[in-house]
């Protein structure tokens, strides 16, 4: 479990592996406070840490993740947002992110707004119930507020307001228009969601 309070921009140092990948990321971490095992949020996603050293974790990614994640387009050099796992007792300053990834978006555009920046994502229009203006939503990782939806026949589109200090922050520093990005949405509409169905 996980706030989506981005707390490391870690990077792709190598990657191994045929089938299922292993990425090994730098990390700023004190990783002798990591445990194999450990769960760690890499890109919004949920990973194991199977090996470490100084200053670097590794995880093992199969080939579903890969299918349902931009996993597939890391490589070396990549900016990763991390977090650890929450543990009872911290703060939830964003909200409740589990690591699992519900659809790949894609940033379609940036548009600056005085010192902040207006980022657009489209997802396709079977998730368009799952996001609403004001809640909230995950992007790589990162918890974010969703400021306007516009839902059309195959996709919608959401705007985030990108402050400096989450710029400064995460990976979105280096984002481009055209970059896939994985989309967690909120776990209570979700529930809401399902709720609504009939049966």
């Amino acid at each position: 479990m996980f706030t989506g309070i981005v707390t490391d921009v870690g990077k792709v140092k190598a990657i191994s592996g045929e089938a299922d990948l292993r990425f090994t990321l730098s990390t700023g971490y004190d990783t002798a406070t990591i445990d194999i095992g450990a769960s760690i949020a890499c890109g919004g996603v949920c990973l194991t840490v199977v090996d470490k050293s100084d200053g670097d974790f590794s995880v093992d990614v199969s080939q579903e993740t890969l299918k349902v994640t931009s996993l597939g387009t890391w490589k070396a050099g990549t900016e990763i947002n991390l977090e650890r796992s929450l543990k009872l007792g911290d703060e939830l300053g964003g909200h409740i992110v589990t690591g699992h990834v519900d659809c790949l978006g894609k940033i379609v555009r940036f548009d600056d707004v005085g010192d902040s920046i207006d980022m657009r994502v489209v997802v396709p229009s079977e998730f368009k119930h799952l996001v609403a203006t004001k809640g909230s939503v995950t992007v790589d990782g990162a918890s974010l507020t969703v400021n306007a939806v516009v839902d059309s026949a195959n996709e919608s589109v959401f705007s985030i307001n990108l402050i400096p200090h989450t710029q400064q922050v995460t990976s979105f520093r280096n984002s481009n228009a055209g970059d896939a990005v994985n989309v967690e949405f909120d776990i209570l509409a979700r529930y809401v969601s399902r709720l609504q169905v009939k049966g």
